[in-house]
C-alpha cells in the first residue's frame, strides 16, 4: 500500500505581480487556479492544516498577487489571482490576465490544479482558462471544491459531469475544506507530482568503488 504523502513544512516565500518578479526555481512548482471565491486560500490551509497560511476572504478577488507557498522544504505550491470577479473594474480584469498568462508562460509550472464549483456548470472563464493551460500544455488535475454543499452520494457523478463540462476527460476530485472530503486523495496526487519531478540521485563515484 501506498505510504500517505504528508505536508510537514510550509510557509510563505512571497508574493510577485506583473513584473515576474518570482523566486528562484526549485525542481517542482504546482500551481493553483481558479475563480473567485472558488476556495484557493481554503483548499491551501486545509491541505496544509494552517487555517493562517493564506488569507482567506468571503470578498471575492481578495488574491491579486502569486502567492508562493515553500512546502515541506523541497518545492512549491503556488496560489494564483482568481478571474471572472464581475465588480473588479475592466482595468483589474485586465491587470490579473496579464499577470496569469505572464505565469503560465513562464515554463515555470510543473502541474497546474484547476479548481470548478461542483455546484455549477463551468463558467465562461473556467472554459477560457482550461484553453490556456491546454495551450500552454500544462499538465492539470480537476478539482470540485464546495462537496460538502451537495449529497455525498452524488459527489463523485457531479464531479466528473463538471470536468466533462469543461471540455476534459470527465474526471475531477471531489473536495471540501470544510470537511476533508478529498483530502487525502489530492495530498496523493501531489505528492507523485513533486516525486516525479525530482531525478532519482545518482550513486557518487566513492560509493561506487564502495560496491
Amino acid at each position: 500500500m501506498e505510504e500517505q504523502f504528508i505536508i510537514k513544512q510550509a510557509e510563505f516565500v512571497t508574493s510577485a505581480g506583473a513584473t515576474g518578479n518570482y523566486p528562484e526555481p526549485l525542481g517542482c512548482e504546482i500551481a493553483i487556479v481558479g475563480k473567485s471565491n472558488v476556495g484557493k486560500s481554503s483548499l491551501i490551509n486545509c491541505l496544509t492544516n494552517n487555517k493562517k497560511l493564506a488569507k482567506t476572504s468571503s470578498q471575492p478577488g481578495k488574491t491579486r498577487l502569486i502567492n508562493f507557498f515553500l512546502l515541506n522544504r523541497s518545492f512549491y505550491l503556488v496560489d494564483l489571482p482568481g478571474y471572472g470577479f464581475a465588480k473588479a473594474s475592466k482595468e483589474e480584469q485586465k491587470s490579473w490576465g496579464e499577470i496569469l498568462e505572464r505565469y503560465l508562460q513562464s515554463g515555470r509550472v510543473r502541474h497546474l490544479l484547476m479548481l470548478i464549483d461542483i455546484r455549477h456548470e463551468p463558467t465562461r472563464d473556467d472554459l477560457q482558462m482550461f484553453r490556456y493551460l491546454i495551450y500552454y500544455g500544462i499538465p492539470y488535475t480537476l478539482v470540485a471544491t464546495k462537496a460538502d454543499k451537495i449529497a455525498r452520494s452524488k459527489l463523485r457523478s457531479e464531479a466528473n459531469a463538471r470536468a466533462k463540462q469543461l471540455g476534459a476527460p470527465p474526471f475531477a476530485i471531489p473536495f471540501s475544506s470544510e470537511t476533508g472530503e478529498g483530502k487525502a486523495e489530492l495530498l496523493t496526487r501531489i505528492g507523485q507530482i513533486a516525486a516525479d519531478a525530482v531525478p532519482p540521485q545518482k550513486e557518487s563515484p566513492e560509493s561506487e568503488k564502495r560496491a
